[in-house]
């Protein structure tokens, strides 16, 4: 949506002269579309010093006694307009928190996927806190910040990635599949190593780095890479962990014109304010950790591929697996590919479910190989065991029927968290007591399938003596020593290991691989690469009850191949991200009003599909060259959907605003997710 100025006549006395005084334009920080444009306010005498572009500033709106907060983006003239425009109320801050840079990012990433720019510009600008903003305006001098060197980095082809530091280009990085030692007894993986040395360069360089992980796991390990490498003065955070005073303070410090930094943090540190941008940086852009949960939903990729676009940066992708999304990117030549040295490449070695033959292995359901590769890295050092659930049975079943057991009270599924815990529901909590099966009245359940305690408990009987650590979601472990130990961990909650795993058991494959998903190859192959670079050098990497071309790309480390096959059978079918997606959500009348507003061909329209409670659902399938387009048109929909009014009703005055019938989200591939 383009921008816009509307200007109040409100009548009030003391009208601004327009002929002499400048007009300030304001962006309104409100979710309502369509106050989503920049509105023109007059700016009294006594606030002509304080009002700069970036400020916070609050403004009256035009119900009498009604006032709204905003941003003022930019100082211009009037224009055409020739009434008298309402004035600011208030500046509510001297410190200009909203860049230009930001600023222009929020607004072409709202464009693009139908947005608010203001719903951006909140994720980018931290809340204010008082305290910590007039400690900042009470600093003295900014400090001279220590030198930075630059690093080599090591384990590419020379000068290719500090070839595109200099140039501003854009790379997808493979990731070495190794961990390094950041500092003594400090282990992190070596993608961290590789980003931190990257960071350094373009600081040294005289530019500040951002760097975007998915989780605080990622942050601990690139913030002890970085401390090798760049002094810590240089070194900014910006975390949704925070506390806000905290977040608010090291946003401020990214204000600060005192010299490069590295800023790290997770998907909104995209839009940290960074004038002098050398490089972005994402860590496992398929990490559906990225994806934005809140409207507009852009993804910390696009942002930044935006945001490249805006400033001229260096853009690099690192990641063990290549999603999709960057494998299309370079295909069409916008992205380059640069690969690790094959002698670097983990020693996977796939097997199958049903051939323990030895009695423990029996015992630990798992195959012999797995479990002789398992007792052979015992004996120097920790094991990794992934597994894909937590808990101690992720589903029951009736023990008559064996239909799955579900909740007396809501119908979810039903699982229990340890051998001794009463079964309970997945998704209400309530606890099945006295459970009957609605099927057969059977009153009895058993375990299906295997959580991580369950997993440990088997193990520790295999294992005799050996000791039994469990890392997931509820109990979560950053790293462990190089003392002989079963590391039994989720996906994505695996601990670092000094020195690397001695070897590495991937379980429950057959139940990933059989989840029903548009992602699951590529969330597979991600979970058991970032795995896999855990192990140290030539260590063993048991892939257990996998076949076919999933296991047949780990073993060679080839998932750029299967990302290159993926993305043509997603071609064939135009399936996202081989083309773009909008969902449209609301009553079966305002889709249908929005989806024929839209005039570009061709468009494929899937739907609509019943959803209850009244809406139903449409999927617009359409080239990438359309986007702007159809992004526009349907913008415009929404607007016009949340500015209806009821009429008045005889006798009663006015009904009120009808509330908004139409929602619409670009880039959607939850529909095609489940089943």
């Amino acid at each position: 949506m383009p921008e816009a100025t509307e200007a109040f006549d409100l009548g009030l006395p003391g009208a601004v002269d327009l002929s002499t005084r400048p007009v300030a334009r304001v962006l309104l920080d409100s979710p309502l579309p369509q106050l989503d444009r920049l509105f023109d306010y007059g700016i009294p005498e006594e606030l002509l010093a304080a009002a700069i572009p970036g400020v916070r500033v609050r403004v009256p709106l035009r119900s009498a006694g009604r006032v709204a907060d905003g941003y003022l983006i930019e100082l211009g003239v009037a224009g055409d307009y020739q009434g008298v425009l309402s004035e600011i109320e208030e500046v509510v801050s001297s410190v200009p928190v909203l860049t230009p840079e930001v600023w222009a990012l929020a607004r072409k990433a709202a464009d693009r996927a139908a947005g608010n720019a203001s719903d951006i510009v909140r994720l980018a600008v931290p809340k204010r806190a008082v305290r910590v903003e007039k400690a900042y305006l009470a600093r003295g001098d900014d400090p001279q910040l220590p030198p930075v060197l630059a690093r080599p980095i090591a384990g590419y082809p020379a000068g290719v990635i500090e070839g595109a530091l200099a140039s501003g280009s854009r790379l997808a990085v493979e990731a070495i599949p190794l961990v390094a030692e950041a500092s003594v007894g400090v282990w992190v993986g070596h993608w961290a190593v590789t980003m931190a040395a990257t960071a350094a360069a373009t600081v040294a360089a005289g530019k500040t780095a951002i760097l975007v992980v998915p989780d605080y796991r990622d942050q601990e390990q690139l913030t002890a890479a970085l401390a090798g490498v760049v002094p810590i003065e240089r070194i900014v955070r910006l975390d949704a962990r925070q506390p806000n005073p905290e977040r608010y303070r090291a946003f401020l410090r990214c204000l600060e014109p005192s010299g490069p930094l590295v800023i790290i943090g997770n998907r909104s540190a995209v839009y940290a304010p960074a004038a002098h941008l050398g490089l972005i940086a994402l860590w496992d852009d398929g990490d559906p950790l990225h994806a934005e949960q809140l409207s507009p939903y852009v993804h910390a990729r696009d942002a930044a591929l935006l945001r490249q676009e805006q400033q001229g940066c260096a853009l690099m992708f690192f990641g063990h697996s290549r999603s999709t999304e960057v494998e299309r990117l370079v295909e069409v030549g916008w992205l380059t590919a640069v690969r690790t040295a094959p002698a670097v490449r983990p020693h996977i070695i796939p097997t199958s479910q049903m051939d323990s033959t030895d009695p423990l292995a029996r015992q630990a359901r798992i195959p012999t190989s797995a479990w002789r590769e398992a007792k052979a890295g015992l004996e120097h050092g920790p094991v990794l065991v992934q597994v894909s659930r937590p808990g101690y049975a992720p589903r029951l079943a009736c023990e008559d029927c064996r239909r799955s057991a579900r909740c007396q009270r809501c119908e979810g599924p039903l699982g229990q968290k340890s051998a001794t815990a009463t079964p309970a529901c997945s998704w209400c909590g309530a606890l099945a007591v006295n459970w009957v099966c609605s099927n057969c009245e059977g009153t009895k359940l058993r375990l299906v399938g295997s959580g991580a305690g369950r997993t440990a408990e088997d193990l520790g009987r295999a294992f005799p003596g050996v000791r039994i650590i469990v890392a997931d979601g509820e109990r979560p472990i950053l790293s462990v020593g190089p003392e002989p130990a079963l590391v039994i961990a989720t996906r994505g909650a695996e601990p670092i290991a000094a020195g690397g795993y001695r070897a590495v058991l991937l379980l429950d494959g057959e139940s990933m691989v059989a989840r029903e998903s548009l992602r699951v190859g590529e969330d597979c192959l991600r979970w058991w690469s970032n795995a896999s670079a855990l192990a140290a050098r030539r260590a063993p990497i048991v892939l257990v009850g996998v076949g076919g071309a999933l296991a047949t790309t780990l073993a060679t480390w080839n998932q750029a191949e299967y990302a290159r096959s993926e993305l043509g059978d997603r071609r064939s079918l135009r399936f996202p991200p081989a083309v773009r997606v909008a969902t449209l959500t609301g009553t079966i009348d305002a889709v249908a009003d929005a989806i024929g507003a839209v005039e570009v061909e061709p468009l494929d329209v899937l739907g609509p599909v019943d959803t209850g409670g009244g809406s139903v659902r449409t999927i617009v399938r359409f080239d990438y060259n359309a986007g702007s387009t159809i992004a526009s048109g349907l913008r415009a929909e929404v607007v016009r959907n949340a500015t209806k009014r009821r009429r008045p009703v005889p006798g009663k005055g006015f009904a009120g605003p009808v509330p908004p019938s139409l929602k619409v989200r670009f880039d959607d591939v939850e529909p095609f997710l489940e089943s």
